[in-house]
């Protein structure tokens, strides 16, 4: 049995202790938390939002690395076509790769250990990580003209090595076709996605944002021996990784998007989540149970910096709307594909990061070279804090820096 205490503590000396002071004595910064004692009478700190919130911070944005070990260490990164002033990956990847630009990864990408793949929704992944996915099963089967389309496309991509869509399109005039959005798209494109999703091609790189596709090399078959049960478990251990820490509903729901990423284990689904809830570390804060890596220690995680960030939309820190609302007390959409006069906050709105806080978002553009800002906050006025209009022109310097309109 645990007995529950809410209590103030008096901070003072080096940074991480923690002491109780006389608040008549030296001058002393108060945190209000929770802790309780065990049966054994020892002390422990409790899980709040604020701990969490700061922890989920503090696992997320990790000091900047190499472009290959960031990706490695976030283990997804969620991709989007739109580039607004610089599309998603890249602007995920600022955050955490030493002196990255916009394009990087797509310049890098051939000589990376990663691929393009579906995972729980589209991305680039580390090749171990796509290698429990396949070979999947999709639930539709191809027809048996579909199928010979597909041997002579992969027949043609064999022959030639690295093939644009449009060569492809060009040799077989495959015409038009409808696609997931309402639109027009050559069939030869949505022939090669296809082609790529059941394992058949891979992404070889991209020209002009445009991905070129090659064979996909197979596993030797005694490699492909996985059991199912844990492979399943090493991909929700890489969501839990980049996700957590995560309420109950959204691990649940992101183990569903497993469905896409590898179907032929749809039906395993469940069990993984009942398997995920014994491993993992968790704890219930305001009704909510909250999951994280068992390793972790989410009480310790370091004071966030005086710093302003802008995140992507799909950013980790704020791609789980549950839990940002949770955080952060007021909800957050992306609105690209919204109408523009039902737009809340702006076409590509970017969340604004203030120490601990998200306090706003920026709409961003690039006119004559120039880097051009449109601010928003939530109380409707940014902080009057001196800090925080230095911190932000800081984010900016490194936002023009990034998208290489510096001289």
């Amino acid at each position: 049995m645990f007995r529950m205490v809410s209590a103030q503590i008096f901070w003072c000396g080096e940074e991480g202790q923690m002491r109780p002071v006389d608040p008549d004595g030296q001058r002393v910064q108060v945190l209000d938390i929770l802790y309780f004692y065990t049966v054994a009478g020892t002390f422990s700190m409790a899980h709040t939002l604020t701990t969490l919130r700061r922890y989920a911070l503090a696992r997320s944005l990790f000091a900047p690395t190499t472009l290959a070990r960031a990706i490695e260490r976030l283990g997804f990164v969620q991709a989007d076509p739109i580039r607004a002033p610089a599309r998603a990956q890249d602007l995920t990847l600022r955050h955490r790769v030493k002196a990255y630009c916009a394009g990087d990864l797509e310049r890098r990408y051939p000589t990376l250990d990663i691929e393009e793949d579906f995972f729980v929704n589209y991305g680039f992944l580390p090749r171990s990580t796509q290698a429990l996915m396949h070979p999947r099963s999709p639930a539709t089967a191809w027809p048996p003209e579909r199928q010979a389309q597909a041997q002579a496309v992969l027949d043609f991509v064999r022959a030639h090595g690295t093939v644009h869509p449009r060569e492809v399109d060009a040799h077989f005039a495959h015409g038009s076709a409808r696609n997931w959005f309402g639109g027009s798209s050559r069939a030869s494109t949505q022939l090669l996605d296809d082609m790529q999703y059941r394992g058949l091609l891979r992404i070889a790189g991209r020209v002009k944002g445009v991905r070129t596709y090659a064979v996909r090399q197979m596993p030797d078959p005694i490699s492909t021996g996985t059991d199912p049960a844990q492979a399943m478990d090493a991909l929700v251990d890489v969501i839990v990784q980049k996700y957590a820490p995560l309420p109950e509903r959204s691990l649940a729901e992101l183990i569903h998007h497993l469905r896409g990423g590898a179907p032929q284990w749809a039906g395993l689904r469940q069990a993984a989540l009942q398997r995920a809830k014994h491993r993992l570390a968790r704890a219930t804060v305001d009704g909510i149970t909250w999951f994280w890596p068992a390793d972790d220690k989410p009480t310790k995680a370091r004071q966030p910096p005086e710093q302003v960030r802008l995140l992507a939309p799909f950013d980790p820190v704020v791609w789980d709307r549950r839990r940002f609302e949770l955080f952060w007390g007021w909800a957050y959409r992306f609105e690209a594909y919204t109408p523009a006069p039902k737009r809340l906050r702006g076409y590509y709105a970017l969340p604004l990061l203030w120490r601990d806080q998200v306090i706003g978002w920026a709409n961003l553009s690039v006119q004559d070279g120039q880097l051009q800002t449109d601010l928003g906050y939530v109380a409707g006025h940014p902080p009057t804090e001196r800090a925080y209009a230095a911190a932000l022109a800081e984010e900016l310097l490194r936002f023009r820096r990034f998208l290489g309109l510096l001289n």
